[in-house]
């Protein structure tokens, strides 16, 4: 048993384990689809000092108007995808933006 143990661990020991890069590794932005100064961009920096804080990068909040937001959230689903920009919004961004323009694509 004891060998059988041995094996065992020589074999998990030989493994090589994969080691990607720690996140986050450079500056975060977080898109606020509206102008400065409303709700949503007060809540946005709140957040972004605590996410700077909790995650010891620094985190930058960028509103990105017009549109009824939809320029924002645009530009954050046509950014990379390696969470390195995120959005906040509501319900009317992320939701209703998208189905009026599928309704508008379908008719």
């Amino acid at each position: 048993m004891k060998t059988l143990l041995a094996a065992v661990g020589v074999l998990l020991g030989s493994i090589p384990v994969a080691s990607g890069q720690s996140y986050p590794s450079r500056p975060i932005v977080l898109v606020v689809p509206y102008s400065a100064g409303g709700p949503t961009d007060t809540l946005a920096r709140i957040m972004s000092a605590r996410m700077g804080t909790a995650l010891g990068q620094t985190v930058v909040v960028e509103n990105v108007t017009g549109a009824g937001g939809t320029i924002g959230v645009g530009r954050v689903a046509r950014a990379a995808p390696d969470g390195y920009t995120v959005c906040i919004g509501h319900w009317g961004t992320h939701v209703v933006n998208g189905a009026i323009s599928s309704f508008n694509t379908m008719c």
